[in-house]
């Protein structure tokens, strides 16, 4: 591409997590040009939701290195369109968005939950292409050079110059190994990830009850071939993700439900 890839890099676990910090870096030290507009505070699980019936503010930060950023009082999805319409570059347009690295991973049906994606969701409907990055893992001290290295060294570039389908992203995961221990990369297909959801009943010290949701995810047999069975194996994960949701399987059995219909307009009066 003529002159340098202008990346905006956003996440969802909030303008200062180290993810971030780590992926600037990774993309800085490759030559990229990155604009940097991130939640104010973790926004993690907050799906594809946009800001519509309050002001957002939005702040010059400084990140941990002393590099500039955005820091923006929405959620993801709202940190891609606040940028897009106000920090865009003299181009016009960004070339491409990155949003991560997440602390945790967004494997399987993950990726309905995820701010994360949800950002790079919001990227794509814009017709910018755009990576969501993982580590598979809550470890506090994760491997970020692992997805850092290979997404901003190899993966955002051929991105670029392969492109991608309309309302098409790439999802990525990275198993927590260093890089040296890293068995390689496949190209997935989303996996079924179920968790076993409890809420914990508590008691607040006025008396009143409240409740905290918590459950392990449940991957016993991952399919060949999924997100979940390539990072269990050691790899990085590369899942393409469409925004279509409609199972094309499932719409000639539904029309033999007898459901459509053809009806004469009532004409007034």
């Amino acid at each position: 591409m003529p002159g340098p890839v202008h990346v905006l890099l956003t996440n969802d676990d909030g303008v200062h997590a180290p993810g971030l910090l780590a992926m600037r870096r990774a993309l800085i030290a490759e030559g990229f040009l990155v604009t940097v507009c991130a939640p104010d505070r973790p926004r993690s699980a907050s799906g594809h939701a946009i800001t519509l019936h309050k002001p957002l503010r939005c702040n010059a930060v400084s990140l941990a290195d002393a590099s500039p950023a955005w820091s923006c009082s929405g959620l993801p999805a709202d940190c891609v369109l606040l940028a897009f319409s106000q920090f865009a570059p003299e181009s016009g347009r960004f070339d491409i968005v990155v949003s991560g690295i997440n602390h945790g991973p967004n494997l399987g049906w993950d990726v309905t939950y995820s701010g994360t994606v949800a950002a790079a969701m919001e990227s794509v409907i814009k017709g910018v292409p755009a990576i969501a990055v993982s580590m598979a893992t809550y470890d506090p001290a994760p491997h970020w050079e692992t997805p850092a290295r290979y997404v901003a060294g190899s993966l955002v570039d051929r991105t670029l110059r392969g492109g991608l389908p309309n309302a098409t992203l790439l999802n990525v995961n990275a198993p927590n190994v260093p890089e040296s221990a890293l068995r390689g990369v496949r190209v997935t297909r989303q996996g079924e990830r179920h968790y076993s959801d409890q809420h914990e009943a508590r008691v607040d010290p006025h008396g009143a009850p409240y409740y905290w949701l918590g459950g392990a995810p449940e991957d016993h047999d991952p399919a060949p071939g999924s997100d979940i069975e390539a990072v269990r194996d050691g790899y990085v994960s590369i899942t393409p993700v469409h925004l279509d949701l409609t199972n094309p399987d499932f719409l000639e059995p539904l029309r033999g439900w007898g459901l459509e219909e053809t009806r004469d307009p009532i004409q007034p009066g």
